[in-house]
């Protein structure tokens, strides 16, 4: 069976979520502590009723595990759930089994974590191996005028004034396919490569985050606190405690303990992630699965 396939008699589900990553010890679940996941999990159990029915645990995959305090406007999982328990979600209305499934969760989710769709995935779709990319924005307040306090929880509040023009070109080296050990917390047998396709730093003019400086940082994935270090050497920089040169340079000796150190985790959120059109899915999802080797880095840090 394809690891893309849920298992026999299964439905797989996409849920389309959102949550204030504040009061949360990040997305996975763990023993005793408040996860966007554990939450949601024990939502899912109460409203497919998979305990009185003696049926499984309901069990995400998620796109992007999101360290504690981490945010997401556009974060993504699937469940695989019992068609007849699918079916059953309308009840003796009319609504699509989507709509009544993300109503239901709507009842008994707290108010920091909201499924905006529930939808039957297509074939082939993995929440996780299947996505395209992930998009990440950051946000500081870089002077008092500037420090919402309805923001607080996800706008970092900086002493210093920032130099974005410095900050944005000292990053532009670091886009491409490299090895970001550099800028990753370890973990035992995983990988540091990634692709870092965009990375920008911005003072908006208009709109909501007028005034602010903002990171919009995009990759194929992320590895442990990527983002959060990538910022935290942005801000040295824009300090001018560190010079324009300084993240390629980490970035080409692979050091972590060169690199500067990592942010706060509430100005960050996932913003999006974006997948490829149904007849890609299960490619996309195969593919991805395949660890990538150091072979495949472009080893010129500044090209």
């Amino acid at each position: 069976m394809s690891t893309t396939t849920p298992p026999d008699g299964s439905l797989r589900v996409r849920l389309d979520l959102a949550y204030d990553g504040t009061r949360f010890a990040g997305w996975a679940a763990q023993p005793r502590l408040r996860t966007v996941q554990g939450v949601l999990e024990d939502a899912l159990a109460t409203v497919l009723r998979t305990g009185p029915l003696g049926l499984p645990r309901p069990r995400l995959t998620v796109a992007g595990r999101t360290d504690a305090g981490v945010h997401a406007r556009g974060q993504v999982a699937h469940v695989d759930v019992p068609p007849d328990r699918w079916a059953a979600m309308p009840g003796r209305s009319d609504r699509a089994p989507g709509e009544a499934l993300a109503d239901r969760l709507a009842g008994v989710l707290p108010p920091d974590v909201v499924v905006h769709r529930a939808s039957a995935a297509p074939d082939g779709f993995d929440a996780r191996f299947s996505a395209l990319h992930r998009r990440y924005a950051y946000r500081i307040a870089d002077a008092p005028a500037l420090r919402d306090p309805l923001r607080r929880d996800w706008v970092l509040w900086h002493r210093r004034p920032l130099d974005v023009d410095a900050m944005h070109r000292a990053v532009q080296p670091l886009v491409g396919l490299h090895d970001f050990a550099a800028f990753c917390k370890p973990r035992e047998g995983a990988t540091t490569i990634r692709e870092l396709t965009r990375l920008t730093w911005e003072r908006p003019t208009a709109g909501p985050d007028e005034g602010l400086v903002v990171a919009t940082v995009q990759a194929d994935a992320f590895c442990h606190s990527m983002v959060r270090a990538l910022v935290g050497m942005s801000i040295a920089v824009g300090e001018g405690r560190r010079a324009e040169s300084d993240p390629a340079d980490v970035l080409a000796g692979r050091s972590r303990s060169a690199a500067a150190a990592v942010v706060a985790a509430r100005g960050l959120v996932l913003e999006e992630v974006a997948y490829p059109d149904d007849a890609g899915l299960a490619d996309r999802a195969e593919r991805i699965r395949a660890r990538r080797r150091a072979d495949e880095v472009d080893r010129d840090p500044t090209g």
